[in-house]
Parts: C-alpha cells; sequence; structure tokens
C-alpha cells in the first residue's frame, strides 16, 4: 500500500498542467451533487455556516422574503387576526402571496411553486430564524408562541391608546417587528416580484450588519454587503474580495476551506464502498478517479495544510452553538490525521483500516439501517449520496447578496 501511495503522490508532482486541470474536472463532477450528511459531520459545518453567515439556511431562497413575511404578519396584526385564527390567516396570505408571484412571471426561488396551497414549510417558517438573526423580528419566541400571544398583544395596544400612551412601556405594549422596516409596497402582495428596491437593500444591508456571531466579530456576509461586491465563484474563499477581509475572517475562511477539502475525500470513498459493493463498475472507476484528484488537490496545498492551526478550529467548534459529540470529533480528527497524511490518503481506496473507520461511522450512526451492512438500504442508493463539496451556504448567502447589489445598482 505505502508503494502505491507513493508512487501516486509522485505522479501527482509530475503531472503537467493540461493533466491537472483534467483531475480539477473529475473533482468538478462532484461539486454540484448534494450534500447530503452522511458522515455526520453537520453539525461541524453549520457552526461555520452561521458563523459566516448567520441568519441563513440552506433552504432559503430569495433576499426579499425577509420582508415579504414581516409585511404579512403586520398585515394580520392590523386586521386584529384572532389568535385562534391566526395560524390559518397566515397560511392563506403566504399560499396567496405565491400565487401572486407566479402571475407576475416570477418564478426562479418562488417558494412553493410547485407545491402550491400543498406546501409543507412556509416561507414565514424557513425565514423565522434569519429574522431574529438579523433583529428584523423582535418577538423572542417561536411561531407558534406568537400566535397564541396576538390576543393579549392587542389588548396591551387597547390599554396604551385608551392611555394616549400607545408606546408606553409602563402599559407592556411590547414591539414584534424592527421599527426601521421597510412600508409594504401599496397593494401588497398585488404586484409582489422578488426584486428589492433601493430602500430595501439598504436596509436589509443594516441589519446584516447588526447581526452579531457568537465571537462578536463581523461576518463574511456583513464584510461582503459593506463592501457592496458581488462575484460568481463557488465557494466564499473564492471570492475576489476575500484576501482584503479582515483577518478573522480570512482565519475562518480557511478553516472553512481546509475543512471542506480534507472530509471531501470522505465522501468520495464511501461512495466507492457502496458501488462496490452494488458491483457497479463504472461508479467504482469514477470514484477511483474522484479519489486520485482529491489526492492530488492536496497534494498542491501540503504546506498550508501543514501549519493549519486543528486546535483553533475545534475552539471554534465549541464557542459555537452547535454540539458536536465526542464520536463525531474523534472521527473527524482521524480522518484529517488520514487526509493530511500525503502517503495515506493516496492509498485510502485500499486501504482496509480507513474503510472500517468509516463503515463503522455509518454503522453507529445509523444503526441497521447502514448501507454498507443492509443490502436493502443500498438497493435505495441514487449512486451519488453526500457527494457536494462542503459550500457552508455560501449558495444561499450569494444569492441575497446578489438580490441586494441589484436593488443598490438600480439606485445607482
Amino acid at each position: 500500500m505505502e508503494g502505491t501511495g507513493l508512487s501516486s503522490t509522485f505522479a501527482w508532482l509530475d503531472y503537467s498542467e493540461s493533466e491537472r486541470r483534467k483531475v480539477r474536472d473529475v473533482l468538478d463532477i462532484f461539486r454540484q451533487q448534494d450534500t447530503r450528511d452522511e458522515l455526520g459531520i453537520g453539525a461541524i459545518r453549520d457552526a461555520f455556516a452561521d458563523l459566516l453567515f448567520p441568519g441563513t439556511t440552506t433552504i432559503q431562497t430569495r433576499a426579499r422574503y425577509f420582508l415579504f413575511v414581516p409585511w404579512i404578519y403586520l398585515n394580520l396584526e392590523q386586521k386584529q387576526a384572532p389568535a385562534s385564527r391566526f395560524a390559518i390567516r397566515l397560511r392563506q396570505d403566504e399560499t396567496y402571496l405565491t400565487r401572486r408571484l407566479l402571475a407576475n412571471d416570477e418564478s426562479d426561488g418562488v417558494i412553493g411553486r410547485v407545491a402550491g396551497d400543498k406546501i409543507q414549510r412556509l416561507p414565514s417558517n424557513i425565514y423565522w430564524l434569519g429574522l431574529r438573526s438579523w433583529g428584523i423580528r423582535l418577538f423572542p419566541g417561536g411561531q407558534s408562541e406568537y400566535h397564541r400571544s396576538v390576543d393579549s398583544f392587542y389588548a396591551s395596544i387597547g390599554r396604551a391608546l385608551s392611555a394616549r400612551e400607545e408606546h408606553s412601556e409602563e402599559f407592556g405594549v411590547r414591539r414584534n417587528w424592527h421599527g426601521g422596516l421597510p412600508s409594504a409596497p401599496e397593494g401588497f402582495p398585488e404586484g409582489a416580484t422578488l426584486r428589492l428596491t433601493a430602500e430595501e437593500s439598504r436596509y436589509l444591508c443594516e441589519r446584516i450588519a447588526a447581526a452579531e456571531t457568537h465571537t462578536g466579530e463581523e461576518s463574511m456576509l456583513a464584510f461582503l454587503a459593506r463592501r457592496g461586491e458581488g462575484a460568481a465563484c463557488d465557494f466564499a474563499w473564492m471570492h475576489p474580495l476575500a484576501p482584503e477581509a479582515p483577518v478573522h475572517l480570512r482565519r475562518w475562511l480557511g478553516h472553512m476551506r481546509n475543512f471542506s477539502e480534507c472530509v471531501h475525500g470522505g465522501a468520495l470513498l464511501y461512495n466507492l464502498m457502496l458501488a462496490r459493493l452494488d458491483k457497479r463498475e463504472e461508479l467504482v472507476e469514477e470514484y477511483h478517479e474522484g479519489l486520485l484528484a482529491w489526492s492530488g488537490m492536496l497534494s498542491e496545498r501540503d504546506s498550508e495544510l501543514a501549519r493549519w492551526d486543528r486546535d483553533d478550529f475545534w475552539r471554534l467548534v465549541s464557542e459555537s452553538a452547535a454540539s458536536v459529540s465526542r464520536w463525531t470529533r474523534d472521527f473527524v480528527d482521524d480522518w484529517l490525521d488520514i487526509a493530511l497524511d500525503p502517503i495515506r490518503r493516496a492509498g485510502v481506496a485500499d486501504e482496509s483500516t480507513v474503510q472500517s473507520l468509516i463503515e463503522q461511522r455509518e454503522r453507529r450512526l445509523k444503526k441497521g439501517r447502514a448501507r454498507l451492512v443492509n443490502k436493502r438500504a443500498l438497493e435505495n442508493w441514487s449512486g451519488y449520496s453526500g457527494t457536494g463539496r462542503l459550500g457552508f451556504r455560501w449558495n444561499v448567502a450569494s444569492r441575497h447578496l446578489d438580490d441586494i447589489f441589484a436593488g443598490l445598482n438600480d439606485d445607482a
């Protein structure tokens, strides 16, 4: 095995530039595949995603929903929709918004475009935590709690009005939404589109800047919003402004890149093992090539990876709200030791101890449903499972920024 690993490593060092591009093309095959968390590292991924892009979630679509949701809530409050009917009225208004967006020739990013009135997760639910993170939603509880509390909210407003002190804290009047929220367009949701106005874009930039990370330092989302420059790139660390970011952001981006590139090999090996079990020779060859390309990619960065401060990496994870078990940390550390060893990573496709590490990890996560030990579960394998490289929600964050910058450019 060691001989194979050495030859693979040295062969990579002798590659021509055209051959290097070829193996990068192999890795590109897996770049856009799904990023399901087959190896149980989602908590670590989310810790850094929350740090760099607070308020985002993987199923958010467009930035204007950060305004649509409070506009709908404020409209229902103005009409004093009762607590007993609030959730029903909310659903009606949100599904009606979907119909109006589609009628106004919007499609890209419209939530409920396919499911229609049968949608399971409404925009308000998808954006609820993000609205709090960005300081747009002031109400501290969950949606159900909000809906149950509206009757007492209306009563408190009535008491304040009768005392001619509408905004007096003495009468217990709370504010559910940020006072600087732009007003909904006249007739909303009629004529609704996903395009932000300049005023709305400036407001969201302010809210993004106010969203704090658990370290108290500026997020990557806030830095890019402040700089007002978009870019088409696959990962945040590839953004043209990344080298100009504050020191703490460059450090975080370095952790993200190292982790993403290293653990990608584990996902490829897992799928190679499944392809072998399923006797799908074409996929076996594809994943073999993918692992060779992965090993070569890391070889180009060996000097940088050797300086990776993994203690700082784990410190950031432990200080976040993420809950990472001892078993998960041990597995990740074991895999990183392999990925950072040029000889071992070049031979992962054939080293039994490495494959045993992957198998034990899946069995711990999925018990009897693990594909590597359950033939029926293996039959449901599509051929590509969790093979996408971790982007830490950059695709969502960059789409929000694109929407915001488009609104600002309109103003310019």
